[in-house]
């Protein structure tokens, strides 16, 4: 696996990470512990240094899993957790108070069984405490040994900059993907600019993009993406063009169409580390393999001209989702 560079602040990854909420939070029915561990050993042996996760998915259970499948690596693996929700509970509101934000390191700390958190990022942008307090307390976490790097997550231009100026961001995690490309207008830009590395997540677009999903898909109970727009059954039938054409493109050269998608991704910039999750190991193995796709000139312009001639239907979140997305 090669690695690579967030952003200019030498902090050095695997070029493909491992987004390790799927594990057991937002998809339905998680793995079992023993299960979980497994995959995350697997995604290691296969070169993947680069491990995220959060005390918001289970709550709290996620960083445990990653925690027990890291401790024997520990030094040989970047960990990234989040902070910035009431009590862990998306649904319970944002709370960023630098205070709270101490008190999640503590506990992420003990839960993962680390003495240091190598990426720390705020979770949402929190409306009600100013991102520079964020920031500050972030700072004085790394001043106090506790974290390594500052990161943000779905936050916008000014927020990045003003957060910047207090704290440098290591990175920026959005969601970023070929049905999912908003970054590309301004915050790939702003990252490039103050040294900021890209972390997408759902750089397989939450599994459509892989082609093993059609209008007839059924997502188990609990499962996310029975209440997202995009995945509605009309949606997924008139995105199904998209997959088609990609299928094409990974047909002739041998590959999946989820090699390409990842292949693209690491093509837009050097800096761009994506992360995505799987609780199968075929399927890690597979992702892994993206790393191995060389796409020559002539490749991403078919790809991007399919892209230039796509029009996905629905939006990514339901109405009360986007309303809280505050930047």
């Amino acid at each position: 696996m090669k690695h690579r560079e967030l952003g200019k602040s030498g902090l050095e990854v695997s070029a493909l990470g491992m987004g390790c909420m799927g594990l057991n939070f937002a998809y339905g029915p998680g793995v079992d512990e023993q299960s979980g561990i497994a995959v995350i050993r697997a995604a290691y042996d296969l070169g993947v240094t680069f491990f995220d996760t959060a005390e918001a998915y289970g709550p709290f259970t996620n960083e445990e899993v990653v925690g027990k499948a890291l401790g024997p690596v520990r030094d040989q693996v970047v960990i990234a957790s989040k902070f910035g929700f009431k009590n862990g509970v998306p649904s319970a509101g944002m709370d960023s108070r630098p205070e709270h934000i101490r008190e999640v390191a503590e506990a992420s700390l003990k839960r993962l069984n680390i003495e240091r958190i190598d990426l720390f990022y705020q979770h949402r942008v929190d409306p009600n405490v100013p991102v520079e307090d964020v920031a500050g307390a972030v700072r004085d976490l790394i001043q106090a040994g506790k974290v390594k790097h500052f990161g943000l997550s779905e936050a916008g231009v000014q927020t990045i900059r003003r957060a910047h100026a207090v704290q440098p961001v290591t990175a920026l995690q959005s969601e970023y993907s070929m049905w999912w490309r908003e970054p590309e207008a301004e915050i790939l830009p702003v990252c490039e600019e103050l040294g900021i590395g890209f972390v997408p997540f759902s750089p397989l677009g939450r599994g459509f993009l892989t082609g093993k999903m059609d209008e007839t898909t059924a997502f188990a109970k609990g499962d996310i993406r029975n209440t997202f727009p995009r995945f509605s059954a009309e949606a997924r039938r008139a995105n199904q063009t998209l997959v088609e054409r990609l299928a094409t493109i990974a047909t002739a050269k041998n590959v999946s169409s989820a090699q390409i998608a990842l292949a693209w991704l690491l093509a837009r910039k050097p800096w761009i580390v994506p992360i995505p999750g799987t609780t199968k190991v075929a399927r890690l193995r597979e992702n892994v393999g993206a790393d191995s796709v060389e796409l020559s000139p002539e490749d991403l312009r078919q790809i991007n001209e399919v892209l230039a001639h796509t029009t996905v239907q629905g939006e990514r979140y339901p109405p009360h989702q986007m309303a809280r997305m505050g930047r």
